[in-house]
């Protein structure tokens, strides 16, 4: 039997998952990854006794990450161990209150209780937007996430009747959906922002996106115990007993190709690796123009269609006091949300006054900073990076200050003069750690006009052997889809190229 030799670019969670999917099937597999350490921008920084988690924060939908062990014939929990994280979020409003959210009823109805106006009706408002929200996740779990779909034909062939019959909601956007259904503005403004998640505006992405609330409501949130990092470390912990090999700073420079097939990938070291399927978890457009040298008017036009989703500044920041104030996981809303939306995603502007997502994973995990201190990170989301945009490192650094003074006005005094450990990446510090496209965090944007909510898909449009995984693909960003692209990709290469 011979086995089919497959060579994947880049050790984020994509191609991690596609790796171990792909071994598990009796593939040969390697994996290139230009930096020192395996996990892509689940990345990790340790300084002066402060250990930061620089990318994902949030752990959601076990059962994705529950999946890719089982393929391997292990229990996820033999590698990984969850915690779970109470109060979800707390929502922070320059005028009040301070509102959580619980999965619990009985804690959330009384935090819905802050808000001016009748209880009861929040409450029938509140449910009624989960039993929405849940049949939108339901319908997009069964054929979008479970049979890995990926573009619009194939999503019209499997879903035909559920579209005819308005099972999906695609004809409005997410805030006119939320809208219709929830009449207090904040209430509105929190559940606009599960957005954050894909990394796009709630005023472009379509109406069942709103499915993101249940995966919290439904299936929990969770930490990593020992630090987000774990999750990379329990997965090159499986991939070194499935005999994966794992080259680290093995920086691939260009893809072989020959007419409509990939061959080989060629490192700066001067080194050449065949192989017969070539599986990229570097993102989709920045593989074509970098690795393939594809012409720019290719390139540019798939950038029209799967435009990079936003960036943002990430501020570390190690406090010599803790700020009891703040939850797990934060939210400093912006005064006027829209104009936010507006501003990055439309005018492509730094915002004036950001929505600003704000972790201390010390409330769960004391040992990320020293006794007496606490660990914060800070992030607004951003436009990507663009030619003539005119902002500059001062404009990021005077964001920085305005994140800063947001936090203040909403409670959090004395925060500037406590800091002790400072870092900042900008969008152009992750567009070099990761060849992410213009510095993208999500990948591709969710768009409505532009691209239905799709990614790019898993199969390339000129090489009968490239496939892609990871956040630029279907089914997008976040770890869980991340995680859920790397099987996709492998299940289509298994079906196309089946060993002989």
């Amino acid at each position: 039997m011979k086995s089919s030799k497959v060579a994947i670019i880049g050790a984020g969670l994509g191609g991690l998952s596609a790796a171990i999917s792909l071994r598990a099937a009796g593939y040969q597999v390697e994996v290139f990854e230009k930096n020192e350490q395996i996990g892509g921008k689940l990345n990790l920084l340790e300084k002066d006794g402060y250990t930061f988690d620089l990318g994902p924060s949030i752990f959601t939908l076990p059962q994705f990450f529950r999946d890719l062990f089982e393929r391997a014939g292990k229990n996820m929990d033999d590698y990984v161990q969850l915690d779970a994280v109470t109060p979800h979020w707390r929502n922070f409003f320059e005028d009040g209150p301070t509102i959580d959210l619980y999965q619990e009823d009985e804690l959330m109805k009384a935090e819905l209780g802050k808000l001016p106006g009748d209880l009861e009706k929040h409450w029938t408002e509140f449910q009624s937007f989960l039993d929405y929200g849940r049949k939108q996740y339901n319908v997009v779990n069964e054929g979008y996430f479970e049979k890995g779909l990926d573009n619009l034909w194939e999503f019209i062939k499997h879903y035909k009747f559920s579209l005819m019959g308005g099972k999906i909601d695609y004809s409005s956007t997410m805030a006119e959906s939320i809208a219709e259904r929830l009449t207090d503005p904040k209430l509105c403004m929190i559940f606009e922002y599960f957005i954050k998640y894909v990394g796009s505006s709630a005023l472009q992405a379509p109406g069942y996106m709103n499915l993101m609330p249940i995966i919290q409501f439904d299936y929990g949130l969770w930490y990593v115990r020992g630090g987000m990092y774990q999750l990379a470390t329990g997965l090159g912990k499986l991939m070194e007993e499935m005999d994966i090999p794992v080259h680290l700073n093995a920086n691939v420079q260009n893809i072989g190709k020959e007419g409509k097939k990939v061959t080989s990938v060629n490192l700066a070291d001067g080194t050449s690796h065949q192989a017969d399927i070539i599986v990229s978890n570097m993102e989709v457009i920045p593989a074509y123009q970098k690795l393939l040298n594809e012409p720019q008017a290719f390139t540019e036009k798939l950038d029209k269609k799967f435009a990079p989703a936003c960036s943002g500044i990430v501020l570390h920041l190690g406090t010599d006091k803790p700020f009891p104030q703040l939850a797990h996981h934060n939210f400093f809303f912006s005064e006027n949300q829209h104009k936010h939306f507006k501003t990055v995603f439309e005018k492509q502007e730094l915002p004036e006054d950001p929505t600003l997502y704000v972790v201390a994973p010390t409330r769960t995990d004391p040992s990320k900073a020293p006794e007496g201190g606490d660990n914060i990170k800070i992030l607004p989301h951003i436009p990507p990076l663009r030619k003539g945009s005119g902002i500059s490192h001062e404009d990021y650094v005077a964001l920085k200050e305005r994140c800063l003074d947001k936090m203040e006005r909403c409670g959090i005094k004395g925060l500037r003069e406590s800091i002790v450990v400072e870092d900042l990446l900008t969008p152009v510090d992750i567009e070099k750690m990761y060849r992410s496209n213009r510095g993208s965090i999500y990948g591709v944007v969710t768009d409505w006009k532009r691209n239905y909510g799709f990614k790019a898909p898993k199969t390339s449009t000129k090489y009968n052997n490239l496939y892609f995984t990871g956040g630029s693909t279907n089914p997008g960003g976040g770890m869980p889809m991340v995680i859920l692209s790397g099987q996709n990709c492998a299940d289509r290469i298994i079906a196309r190229h089946p060993i002989s």
